[in-house]
């Protein structure tokens, strides 16, 4: 499960997945104005851009712990 850990690959998913919901589910929606719409996707835009900064971050952290690690031996 290797591909898991790489953020591209998780944050790809995710947008495509959001991208398709918006797609099908916001031209139905008509009890929604256009504003609220556009402010609904800019938050998922940021949302889904401060959880790829996360993950990076995340993963940078742990390639240095194992770096650390094979150090000490």
């Amino acid at each position: 499960m290797r591909f898991i850990k790489n953020p591209n690959i998780t944050i790809a998913v995710l947008a495509a997945y959001t991208a398709i919901m918006y797609l099908f589910l916001f031209p139905r929606n008509t009890e929604m104005s256009n504003t609220e719409k556009w402010i609904t996707v800019g938050v998922s835009v940021v949302v889904l851009a401060l959880l790829w900064i996360l993950l990076r971050y995340r993963n940078k952290l742990r390639k240095q712990r194992e770096e650390d690690m094979k150090n000490e031996r």
